[in-house]
């Protein structure tokens, strides 16, 4: 948010430039090229060297060239509300560069995170999970745990927060929650898998992406958020059975149970 704010004082238009902020290439050019005015001051080919070294993506001559002559143009463009010496302009500095630091000490904590995760049998069950990576595995592991230490998925199911609670006085129903008394850490990655199954579903036949769709295309169709945790229920019951039996994913034995 502070970066974003300096950069609409400095040089707004290089966010046009790409299409996030928060990758080492675009945070590399906004630390190189701040204000348009270090824009103008270089040549195209010494803007063009720049930004074939900025980044760790493999790009040909040709599409560096047409870069530096896309950034030349929006400097050209650009009025912006401070001179080229303003704090605000060594703030889009100053934050591009601890932003990149951030993403580094990211990179080496999720390394760490995995290798430590790869000594576990239960890694290469979770990752045998359409939708399911090296990532999403070790965070799992981390925050559940041995699984085996449960008798039943359903006490998993209250160690997450995931139980359904319900309220009933005479005649009344109420609607039906689920506890949110366990783990928030291991429902928010449990929600996050979950997601990145629904975004991913070409990688591979899911039965818990199968079940998104049938909640949702019943005659009364669920709310997106209600179909979304009752797969987190159905996925943590199956990871369960799965850890338990030190067996990997087989979309046609799940098929097969549900039927």
């Amino acid at each position: 948010m502070y970066l974003h704010n300096a950069l609409q004082l400095s040089f707004p238009e290089l966010e046009h430039f790409f299409s996030s902020k928060m990758t080492p290439y675009a945070l590399t050019l906004m630390d190189l090229f701040p204000h348009p005015d270090f824009v103008l001051e270089k040549s195209e080919t010494k803007i063009k060297n720049l930004l074939k070294k900025s980044t760790t993506k493999r790009i040909s001559e040709n599409r560096a060239k047409q870069k530096a002559s896309q950034i030349i143009e929006y400097a050209k463009e650009s009025y912006p509300a401070i001179s080229s010496a303003s704090i605000q302009t060594l703030k889009v500095q100053y934050y591009a560069k601890q932003l990149l630091r951030l993403l580094e000490e990211k990179e080496h904590v999720s390394n760490q995170l995995i290798n430590e995760a790869k000594k576990l049998p239960e890694f290469e069950v979770l990752i045998s999970l359409p939708g399911v990576g090296d990532i999403s595995a070790g965070l799992f592991i981390g925050e559940f745990g041995d699984l085996s230490r449960f008798s039943n998925h359903k006490k998993v199911n209250a160690f997450v927060g995931i139980d359904i609670r319900r309220y009933q006085s005479g005649k009344y129903a109420g609607q039906d929650r689920i506890n949110k008394r366990g783990n928030p850490k291991g429902r928010k990655i449990l929600y996050l898998i979950v997601r990145n199954m629904i975004r991913q579903q070409k990688a591979g036949s899911n039965h818990i992406v199968d079940y998104y769709y049938k909640l949702k295309k019943q005659p009364i169709s669920k709310k997106d958020k209600v179909a979304t945790v009752a797969c987190m229920n159905k996925l943590l019951k199956c990871i369960y059975s799965m850890i338990r039996n030190n067996t990997k994913y087989d979309y046609s034995h799940t098929v097969s149970m549900d039927q």
